[in-house]
């Protein structure tokens, strides 16, 4: 018999004397099987599938949109409940804005103002800082410091 494997065999001391070797088999789920589990909580939720939904967007308070090219949307209006799921991307209001003008409600018309209103000031605030930065720069040299450094060296000679 092989060493190695006879060795292997004795390590393993997870099982008792008499009791079968067995190997652990590790079940892989696959993304249809998760789909599957999905479809059939919707089901339960009474949420029918609603296609032909190009994009979603939903406004966050923060003036960011979170956006969703080609997601599958399910839905019950009877209950008001949605499930929308697909990849997401997080983007700023202002990336979208041409394309999301008729979808913005009063709310989110009111958020638009007051985000044109914000970057209006950190515009002129980021000018402001641009003319304190010039007054603080070094003025320009009037003396040669050769001349004042031989001058120095005398003095201490004397």
């Amino acid at each position: 018999m092989n060493p190695e494997k006879l060795a292997k065999l004795q390590a393993n001391a997870n099982r008792s004397k008499g009791t079968p070797r067995r190997v652990v088999k590790k079940v892989h789920r696959s993304v249809a099987q998760d789909d599957r589990k999905l479809q059939g909580a919707l089901e339960k939720l009474a949420l029918v599938p609603q296609p032909y939904v190009d994009e979603v967007n939903m406004f966050m308070e923060e003036g960011t949109v979170l956006n969703f090219r080609q997601p599958k949307v399910h839905a019950s209006v009877a209950s008001n409940t949605y499930a929308i799921y697909g990849r997401g991307q997080e983007k700023d209001m202002t990336e979208l804005i041409p394309n999301i003008l008729s979808q913005l409600g009063p709310d989110s018309i009111a958020n638009l103002r007051k985000l044109a209103e914000s970057y209006q000031k950190t515009a002129a605030g980021q000018a402001a800082l641009a003319n304190q930065e010039d007054d603080d720069e070094v003025p320009d040299l009037v003396e040669s410091f050769e001349e004042a450094s031989i001058e120095a060296s005398k003095e201490e000679e004397k």
